[in-house]
């Protein structure tokens, strides 16, 4: 691919940014937060003017409704962005800790000390959320962030971006520690993921299923993230009945547009019979289209879609359901295992036992027992907030909040030690 000098440009100042960044203490780190969070406060009415920008380009182009939730800013909203800034505050610095340390019959002593990661990519969609999310889980970590969000939420970034880099100058800090990619050129998207190696030192994506797709496709940095929200709610043949219901209704329909979303309910066939019905009519009373296995629409008196293979792997990220019949703890986490996407899932069961056996045999990043779906989010973590969700099984896991936003060195400190 041809040099991009736009791009290359923002990875030379990422590049020096990271340096500057590495000589500021905590105390100036959460000096730069405090400050975006009071421009936040103080240029609330500018921001909501670029959304709405935003949001009538996105009706012109004829984007769903539940991508128009998500791209939505409001006063309420920004205050819930103020206040995840007034959590990551909170934390400690995460920054040269001693992990853990020991010593050498030969006296030398071996530390493992926490660092930065250096220069993150991000590319993600929709959320202008996203922006001050990241960049101040970034900066708080000592990491400097090269941003490049969805078009539709073009305005919306900018001035979050914006207003971030103001801090940083008021605080007289080097404001490339957030860099906001002011193109809504996609060839800057493939050059970002496959030519800029030198500068970035990991991509997360976060988005939908395509944006991630791309990504694994074209990029030449190491990534973190997740592909799908194939998230389930296994219903055991001891689950509390009130309980299931209440899981299963947060689970899918409290937000169905996230990705911690339930798709796929399963139910154990010993407890058909009474939890089956009574779950079900719930979700069709807050309009949740149901397709079932032949077992399942038996139990159902309406007209429900008999579910294929297709719909185990599908993720609806709309008020839509599979369900399926199960014989037990083991064929669900089985159907699980084979068909999810490591990301969330879920048991209702009073048999600690049988959660026992679940939590331990699922693949997720996040195992569930008598609670919803709908948890997997840093700020329920108590993170304040969250840069994305990984699904891989390395180094970070599941939410991806201040203390995976770093990695570490070893400290060797010796009196002279020379090796045999």
């Amino acid at each position: 691919m041809a040099k991009n000098l736009y791009m290359n440009k923002i990875g030379e100042k990422a590049k020096i940014a990271s340096h500057n960044l590495s000589n500021l203490n905590i105390n100036k780190r959460n000096s730069v937060l405090k400050q975006f969070s009071l421009y936040l406060k103080n240029n609330s009415q500018s921001i909501l003017k670029s959304n709405k920008k935003d949001i009538s380009y996105a009706r012109s182009k004829k984007v769903k409704e539940s991508m128009i939730d998500r791209l939505k800013l409001n006063n309420k909203k920004i205050d819930q962005i103020r206040n995840s800034i007034k959590e990551i505050i909170k934390f400690k610095d995460p920054l040269g800790k001693t992990l853990s340390s020991w010593k050498r019959p030969n006296g030398l002593v071996i530390k493992r000390v926490s660092i930065p990661i250096g220069v993150i990519g991000v590319i993600y969609e929709s959320r202008p959320n996203v922006t001050s999310d990241v960049s101040a889980l970034c900066f708080k970590t000592g990491n400097v962030v090269i941003l490049r969000g969805g078009s539709e939420a073009f305005h919306s970034n900018k001035i979050l971006a914006k207003l971030f880099r103001k801090a940083l100058k008021k605080k007289k800090c080097d404001i490339n520690c957030v860099q906001y990619v002011e193109s809504k050129n996609r060839n800057h998207v493939d050059y970002l993921l496959s030519s800029m190696k030198n500068y970035i030192d990991i991509i997360i994506p976060r988005g939908g299923k395509s944006l991630v797709k791309k990504v694994l496709q074209k990029s030449s940095v190491s990534i973190i993230g997740h592909y799908e929200g194939l998230c389930h709610v296994y219903i055991d043949r001891e689950a509390d009945l009130n309980m299931a219901i209440n899981v299963v209704k947060n689970s899918k329909m409290r937000n169905v547009s996230i990705c911690g979303a339930a798709e796929t309910l399963l139910i154990d066939k010993k407890c058909l019979k009474t939890h089956c019905k009574p779950i079900l009519n719930q979700l069709n009373m807050l309009g949740c289209e149901i397709v079932g296995d032949k077992i399942i629409k038996k139990f159902v008196s309406d007209k429900i879609k008999i579910a294929t293979n297709k719909d185990w792997v599908k993720e609806y990220l709309a008020p839509k359901i599979s369900v399926k019949s199960v014989n037990g703890v083991e064929d669900a986490v089985n159907h699980i295992n084979k068909y999810g996407s490591a990301h969330t899932d879920s048991i209702v069961t009073k048999n600690k036992k049988t959660a026992k056996k679940f939590l331990a045999s699922i693949n997720s990043s996040i195992a569930v027992h008598n609670a919803s779906t709908q948890f997997a989010d840093g700020g329920e973590f108590g993170f304040g907030a969250e840069v994305g969700i990984s699904t891989g099984k390395l180094h970070p896991r599941g939410p991806i909040g201040v203390s995976q936003l770093t990695t570490y060195k070893y400290i060797l400190e010796g009196k002279g030690q020379v090796r045999k």
